[in-house]
């Protein structure tokens, strides 16, 4: 493994409960893989088999609407873990597709790896728990800005928070995921690019 997969998978699995060795193992039980921009880890319809850490490029989820357009349902940056939760641990068909926006470096690994690093190593069941709290803290943040807050607002949060989206990311796909239409966020990046340059 590459110091920059210990670098990726440390930052990704460090907990305090889980022991130097430990980590050693875990990083050990994924595999090194690469994509080609626009490939799919997942498509609509299949059962996900594995997870991955990220750790170079952009990826995104998608599911298509009853009018047949494609929505942005999430990103995924470096050093995040690209996951269809309800397909890999329910062995669900997936309703969303997972797709490369950039050529991406990461690691994976299977669920059959994962689920005995689960049973054997108290700390990595630990940081499991805490991993899927956060998520779902964010997965519920994100579905209350829909409602509360401005399509502006949504867009300066995740120009701020995660810029790296806004800079390689398609125009297309932002606007699916903050829920506005081209030319608003067109509109939008024009008036933030206007302020910025007076502040």
């Amino acid at each position: 493994m590459t110091d920059s997969g210990n670098s990726t998978l440390e930052r990704i699995y460090r907990y305090p409960t889980i022991k130097a060795e430990e980590l050693e193992v875990i990083c050990k039980a994924h595999e090194k893989i690469c994509f080609k921009k626009n490939e799919y880890l997942l498509k609509e319809g299949q059962i996900s088999n594995e997870y991955y850490c990220l750790e170079e490029g952009l990826i995104r989820a998608f599911a298509t609407s009853t009018e047949g357009k494609d929505v942005t349902t999430g990103f995924f940056s470096p050093n995040e873990i690209v996951i269809e939760v309800a397909s890999l641990f329910l062995r669900l068909p997936t309703k969303e597709n997972i797709q490369t926006i950039t050529d991406c470096v990461g690691w994976k690994i299977s669920l059959d790896s994962f689920q005995q690093l689960f049973q054997s190593i108290p700390g990595f069941s630990e940081w499991g728990r805490n991993w899927m709290t956060d998520v779902l803290f964010t997965t519920k943040q994100h579905s209350l800005t829909m409602i509360t807050d401005s399509a502006t607002e949504r867009y300066l949060t995740l120009q701020k928070d995660h810029p790296e989206i806004i800079l390689q990311a398609p125009l297309k796909y932002i606007a699916s995921y903050l829920g506005i239409t081209d030319t608003s966020l067109s509109r939008i990046r024009k008036e933030a690019a206007r302020l910025q340059v007076i502040k």
